[in-house]
């Protein structure tokens, strides 16, 4: 047994009292005098048992009043287990409103974020004014970390609004739970219509030792269409070349959709006009081609018209359109004109050549090719360098001098953290295949030929195998041996060949693989970032390495709002961390003073367009735990009741109080009554 007011226990000395009354009787008695005492001396003694009995009784009956008057106070209790509910320790109420985009819709008692605020606030009407109450929405703003009263939760309510942040059901619990209750009871509610992506299909996790309470709101399944997604097929985004993107339109429905209107603009420009049809509950995707951009920062905004639901009909993003590529062939051979030939034909690589007597390192951060070939005595030096330039995210091809020194030329791959030389073989071999699946051959073969003619090699070098992980073979000769290899450092990446380019040594050169090989490799090493970044999701932004002077700092800025991000250095690339400080969809230009360094594009998560819930079975299931209570939109939910998990005892001492003083006054008026 408890007690929820312990203190008013000091009040049972009071039991002294009537103790005291019983042992020290201060009445005077009076001397009467009689001629024959006989008889009445008999009868007395036969009274006075009877009188201390009587007294002993009354005694018990006034301790016993005064002992259950006093635990009525106390307020007893009986725990009957449950999620350990203490009435004495007060309570911390965790409120947790979905203010996503599906709670805009309208049912009719309102809008669902309107029956949120009512739900939330007939909750906490229920608690003591001494509780406390911590209000969570999707935002999980810090300004709601804090506990505060009823009022104050009260004018909290009033100030939530649909938020394109999307968190998960797991999330929200885990938030809850991150708050330290002390030693008070912990209730969590959770009112939300509870989509099926914000529930999830996994197990939930959450305290056993408090009492969590899901509020359901009514809502009705709407058809919907979204635009998913967008991604590029071009290898590379060059002035007034065509460009090739996909598109990905949903269908959330359970029936079909056509003829939807789908449009593409670019910087303010339409450039696809389209009408698709999307079967119902699935996925359609598209190619797209435009063309006449000019280099650049361009705005691209994919476009669907889709009712009731609009919030997913646009997708916004943004790429860059490169003047040109910067590449530098340090060459040992001057005799050799295989890459001259190869990316002088087209203005959009800017080819520089440096031979490997005069090798200039300062200028190597000005390219994002540097191509070696023929080198006949590579030093330590030139190694360090280039390590350190892929690390910061260049990317580098070494095409050996089959002639060289082997043991000079192992110490410089070495150096550049590649395997050393094992010998030389010069058997005259083909090469047996190519990664397909590459960045590199991914989409250069429309139709690959069921006997492809590949490349033929004459002599090339055995590498030492290992078990890096970041070796990739794209493309491999007989008996698993690499013919030509990726291997990822830091930012960047390096291409290793087992064979050079002189004709004595291969056919690469003159082989059309060759053409691709060089090109999408040289297209790859151009660094680019995502073409957009969902809100609520996505907190850490990427952008090309960047200096800042102390007093110096980046803005990121769309309209009037503007956002300073969290500078983090990393090789290659600058992180800029923002936090949950963007919450609307847009561009957001990166500015350093007043230079444009970026731009960067924002969406709303696909999360919440499918218009399908998870009904209280299923819910149950995930949560599999006994302090549960699952409340629709019909049903009450009574938090004082589901608080009550134990068995209340004042009012039966109060009866026994009562009960006790009537059997006092009983043995007072009718015990050993004298007839004379």
């Amino acid at each position: 047994m408890n007690f929820l007011y312990p203190g008013f226990l000091f009040f049972l000395l009071a039991v002294v009292i009537p103790i005291l009354i019983h042992l020290f009787n201060f009445r005077k008695f009076r001397k009467v005098y009689f001629s024959n005492v006989q008889f009445l001396k008999a009868a007395q003694e036969q009274n006075s048992s009877r009188e201390e009995l009587k007294n002993l009784l009354i005694l018990l009956c006034r301790i016993l009043a005064i002992v259950f008057v006093v635990l009525a106070f106390a307020r007893p209790y009986i725990s009957e287990g449950g999620a350990g509910y203490d009435p004495a320790r007060g309570n911390l109420v965790h409120i947790y409103i979905d203010n996503s985009y599906s709670m805009a819709a309208v049912n009719k008692d309102g809008s669902l974020l309107d029956e949120a605020r009512r739900r939330a606030k007939e909750i906490a009407r229920q608690y003591s004014p001494n509780d406390r109450f911590q209000l969570i929405t999707n935002d999980f703003e810090g300004r709601h970390q804090r506990l505060v009263s009823y009022e104050e939760l009260l004018n909290l309510l009033d100030e939530i609004k649909i938020s394109a942040a999307h968190r998960s059901l797991q999330q929200v619990i885990n938030r809850q739970n991150s708050t330290d209750a002390g030693k008070r009871n912990r209730f969590n509610y959770i009112i939300s219509d509870f989509q099926r992506g914000f529930v999830g299909s996994k197990a939930i996790n959450s305290d056993r030792e408090s009492h969590l309470s899901l509020v359901r709101l009514q809502a009705n399944t709407q058809p919907n269409v979204g635009a998913d997604s967008i991604w590029s097929l071009s290898p590379a985004h060059k002035p007034g070349e065509q460009e090739k993107f996909v598109v990905k339109l949903h269908n959330y429905s359970a029936e079909s959709s056509t003829a939807i209107p789908v449009k593409l603009m670019i910087n303010n420009q339409q450039k696809v006009l389209a009408r698709l049809s999307i079967p119902a509950g699935k996925s359609l995707t598209d190619t797209i081609s435009f063309s006449g951009l000019s280099a650049g920062w361009q705005k691209g905004v994919l476009s669907i018209k889709d009712f009731p639901l609009t919030f997913d009909d646009e997708l916004k993003f943004t790429f860059k359109v490169n003047s040109g590529i910067n590449i530098l062939h340090i060459s040992g051979d001057p005799s050799e004109r295989h890459i001259t030939s190869l990316f002088s034909g087209d203005s959009y690589f800017r080819l520089s050549t440096m031979p490997e007597s005069n090798v200039v390192y300062s200028a190597f951060s000005g390219y994002q090719l540097i191509i070696l070939s023929g080198l006949k005595s590579p030093s330590s030096g030139l190694a360090l360098q280039l390590k350190g330039f892929i690390q910061n995210g260049g990317t580098v091809v070494i095409f050996p001098d089959l002639d060289a020194k082997t043991t000079e030329f192992s110490s410089f791959l070495q150096g550049v953290s590649l395997p050393p030389v094992l010998s030389m073989s010069k058997d005259t071999v083909s090469v047996t295949a190519l990664d397909l699946k590459s960045n590199i051959f991914n989409d250069v073969f429309e139709e690959v030929p069921a006997k492809l003619d590949l490349p033929k090699v004459y002599r090339h070098l055995l590498y030492q195998r290992n078990t890096r992980s970041n070796r990739r073979d794209i493309m491999k000769l007989p008996g698993d041996q690499s013919f030509f290899s990726r291997y990822g450092l830091g930012a960047g990446q390096v291409y290793l060949s087992a064979s050079s380019l002189t004709a004595d040594d291969s056919n690469l050169p003159q082989h059309p693989v060759f053409v691709p090989l060089l090109y999408k490799i040289a297209f790859t090493s151009m660094q680019e970032q995502p073409l957009y970044y969902t809100i609520g999701k996505d907190n850490l932004l990427s952008s090309q390495q960047l200096t800042l002077n102390p007093n110096q700092s980046l803005r990121l800025r769309s309209g009037r709002e503007e956002v300073i991000p969290e500078v983090r250095q990393s090789p290659g690339k600058t992180l800029l961390y923002i936090a949950d400080q963007i919450r609307a969809a847009g561009f957001y230009k990166l500015m350093k003073t007043d230079s444009l360094l970026s731009i960067y594009a924002f969406n709303e998560s696909r999360a919440e367009s499918d218009m399908h819930f998870t009904g209280d079975k299923a819910l149950a299931q995930l949560f599999g735990t006994k302090n549960l209570t699952i409340a629709g939109a019909g049903s009450s939910l009574s938090p004082a009741a589901q608080e009550n998990n134990h068995t209340e005892l004042w009012k039966l001492c109060l009866v026994l109080c009562a009960v006790f003083l009537a059997a006092e006054a009983l043995l007072i008026r009718f015990f050993n009554k004298k007839t004379i």
